[in-house]
């Protein structure tokens, strides 16, 4: 019995440290291309010269600082408004007592289901006819309203014990205050998961950026990087590696400086 669970676990073991490995090759990949000069890409020697120009040269081939900009305003504007609005409607549900509430929040998860995708003609005539293309607004606008995270803070808001806020109301403490002293605190390891797996999602949003952009002004990095694989300039595999790793680095570092919280948050909460 102890020999099997043993052979169980290295085959687990050695199955994930192949996917693991399969997860990391375009990565390394991209790494080597870009540190290595375009005649000693294809031979993966490791006494090939390492260079950095190729980073200089993507910088320069792109307006990345505009694109940088871009997609940083870009994506604090929608986490900023995403848990504000998620954080209202989740106390909302929770504590106010509504006739149909139950109806409302099905409703909600119903957005769970369509893929944005999907939606991505209705909301080019919405965002034009309120006059938002090509500005960044126009981009968040159709994701402010985050049903996954109405969804996460619901669960969270529903265990923390109402006596709290009881207490707090015979205090004489308003709404806002109680949410704002006794809910947000309580719920600080949901918000860093879900500003997390937000904040990857619409860094690397390409489709819908794409559509209702026209100009560098407001262009995110996932579109301008669309500009090294065009077919009348050739593939620049060595600029592309180089403006990929510095499009990714910033996702790199934010998720292993909030590692254990993020790991942690789901672990702890999950769906109560």
């Amino acid at each position: 019995m102890n020999k099997t669970n043993t052979l169980g676990g290295w085959c687990l073991n050695l199955t994930i440290w192949l996917a693991a490995l399969l997860w990391l090759l375009p990565i390394m990949v991209a790494i080597w291309v870009a540190i290595h000069p375009a005649s000693d890409q294809a031979s993966f020697s490791l006494f090939s010269p390492l260079t950095f120009d190729n980073f200089i040269k993507a910088w320069h081939a792109a307006p990345f600082a505009r694109y940088f900009l871009n997609t940083t305003l870009l994506v604090l504007m929608i986490v900023l408004v995403q848990l504000i609005l998620a954080t209202m409607a989740a106390y909302a549900l929770v504590r106010f007592k509504m006739k149909f509430s139950g109806v409302i929040f099905a409703l909600i998860l119903l957005q769970l289901m369509i893929s944005p995708d999907v939606l991505i003609l209705n909301n080019y005539k919405t965002i034009g006819a309120f006059g938002l293309r090509d500005t960044l607004t126009g981009i968040a606008l159709p994701y402010f309203a985050s049903a996954f995270a109405i969804f996460l803070l619901r669960q969270t808001f529903k265990s923390i014990p109402l006596v709290l806020e009881e207490a707090a109301i015979v205090e004489g403490a308003s709404r806002f205050y109680i949410l704002r002293k006794i809910y947000i605190p309580l719920a600080k390891p949901i918000y860093i998961a879900f500003a997390l797996v937000s904040i990857s999602f619409h860094w690397n949003d390409f489709l819908w950026p794409l559509v209702i952009t026209d100009s560098v002004n407001v262009r995110p990095l996932t579109v301008g990087l669309q500009l090294f694989s065009a077919p009348e300039q050739g593939v620049q595999w060595a600029l592309i590696g180089a403006a990929t790793l510095m499009t990714t680095m910033p996702l790199l570092v934010l998720f292993l400086i909030f590692q254990r919280q993020f790991i942690q948050s789901f672990m702890r909460a999950g769906i109560r």
